[in-house]
């Protein structure tokens, strides 16, 4: 970011239009996956398959909830350093947030993945889905560390100025479930793991989109041989 007092001399009105309307398109693409994942999975596997997304969901929802405790948080120490002009350690800052998004992340999996189906029914899975729910979380689940940490980082990018790309990201990742969704479980005929695919695919993508303004950003001296400008 270029100008790092902007926030403090530009317009209220402009700042609105550059930050409030990225971050609601956010908010809304970011439930296009679940909303996606259940019209096709309906459609191609059937309610039992709409039952088995929904028993994972609250998982989903808990990851979510971590990542952006990491990310808002790193999100407003971002903003406060930048308006006092403390620029030198924002890098840590970010890389926190970054590593505990990440590792929690993990610790979900481990969660998941040790206590397995009792988790599942404990949700509210039944005989009728716990198949199909195990198919689709153990797919999801995978994802976690990494999607979480697409989702602190996309915190982290609006408050550096950037609310559009964050957008971008994960408009890209939203499409790509999109056309992902039908193609895998109607023309490659994979059921409910098509669905946990093309959903992953889609986390990947994005992850990889915000990862790469990393490069373009000042919280990484060591890559880029400054530190952050104001």
């Amino acid at each position: 970011m270029e100008n790092s007092n902007y926030l403090g001399t530009e317009k209220v009105g402009k700042l609105l239009q550059k930050f409030a309307i990225p971050c609601i398109c956010s908010l809304i693409i970011s439930c296009l996956y679940n909303i996606v994942d259940q019209i096709f999975v309906g459609n191609g596997v059937g309610y039992l398959g709409n039952a088995a997304t929904g028993v994972i969901f609250p998982i989903t929802v808990v990851g979510w909830g971590l990542s952006l405790f990491f990310g808002d948080g790193a999100a407003a120490a971002l903003s406060v350093s930048l308006g006092r002009g403390e620029t030198k350690d924002i890098h840590r800052s970010v890389g926190s947030a970054v590593l505990g998004s990440f590792f929690s992340g993990v610790v979900v999996i481990a969660i998941a993945y040790l206590w397995g189906n009792g988790l599942l029914r404990m949700i509210g899975a039944t005989d009728a889905n716990i198949q199909m729910a195990h198919e689709y979380g153990m797919i999801i689940f995978a994802m976690m560390p990494l999607a979480m940490t697409q989702n602190t980082l996309a915190s982290i990018i609006r408050a550096d100025g950037s609310p559009k790309y964050a957008m971008a990201a994960m408009l890209t990742g939203a499409i790509i479930n999109i056309i992902g969704d039908p193609v895998a479980i109607f023309a490659l005929d994979m059921g409910i793991k098509g669905a946990a695919w093309a959903t992953i695919l889609g986390q990947f993508v994005s992850f990889l989109i915000c990862a790469t303004y990393l490069r373009h950003s000042g919280w990484a001296p060591a890559a880029s041989g400054r530190v952050w400008r104001s």
